[in-house]
């Protein structure tokens, strides 16, 4: 029987640190024999990336960003996450939904329950279930104060048109992240990312080992 499919996003905002453990996750899983698919949002698809490059460069009202978010979500769904999972692979995807509710509608003040609303239409009817919204198993929240993300930003690459946004744009996410995970307290784990980069890794695989999903923290797979 081939294994089940297996569906992470990694969460936060701007200079959390998240993206410096994915490939070290896929490697571990990969050393446990699992095929893994590493992805991210906005993007993941040809169509998609375009529809990215335009989101963080050019202009527009939180509706319109919501509206082509959730276009290239749907179509990375189709094309990427769920044929993947059907596969039986680990998808570890760099932003999902709750980029979307924390930057559109916590930081740019959008309505949620439009983004709810959005949210169904983009994420049913995949081809797993017609009725399932299409959600990942685990998310993994980078919890970082919004001016010490912003310290570390400083000098390491231009800024799109999210990263260039006010410290108080960041809190409103940081606050739209909090929320979203009180409200799935199931789906999500947070991990205290002002912590050192090892220290971070720890609180990952302890994560992941309590899930069942890798080896225990201290076995050879559990080092950044």
């Amino acid at each position: 029987m081939s294994p089940t499919g297996l569906f992470i996003s990694f969460e936060g905002i701007d200079g959390a640190g998240k993206s410096s453990h994915i490939e070290a996750l896929a490697e571990a899983f990969r050393a446990q024999g699992r095929s893994v698919v590493s992805t991210r949002e906005p993007g993941g698809t040809p169509l998609a990336e375009k529809l990215r490059t335009v989101l963080l460069h050019d202009g527009m009202d939180a509706l319109t960003e919501s509206l082509l978010v959730f276009a290239g979500r749907r179509d990375h769904l189709r094309q990427v996450i769920a044929p993947a999972l059907l596969r039986g692979k680990v998808v570890l995807c760099d932003r999902f939904t709750d980029a979307t509710f924390a930057y559109q509608g916590a930081g740019r003040g959008f309505d949620l329950e439009t983004l709810s609303i959005l949210e169904r239409i983009a994420q049913t009817d995949i081809g797993l279930e017609a009725d399932l919204l299409l959600e990942p198993h685990l998310t993994l929240w980078f919890d970082l104060a919004p001016d010490v993300a912003a310290q570390r930003l400083v000098g390491t690459r231009v800024p799109d048109r999210f990263e260039a946004q006010p410290a108080e744009f960041f809190r409103r996410v940081a606050q739209g992240y909090a929320d979203r995970a009180a409200a799935a307290p199931q789906r999500f784990a947070r991990i205290d990312a002002a912590q050192e980069r090892a220290a971070v890794w720890q609180q990952v695989m302890a994560v992941f080992a309590q899930r069942g999903y890798l080896s225990e923290p201290g076995s050879p797979l559990c080092k950044p």
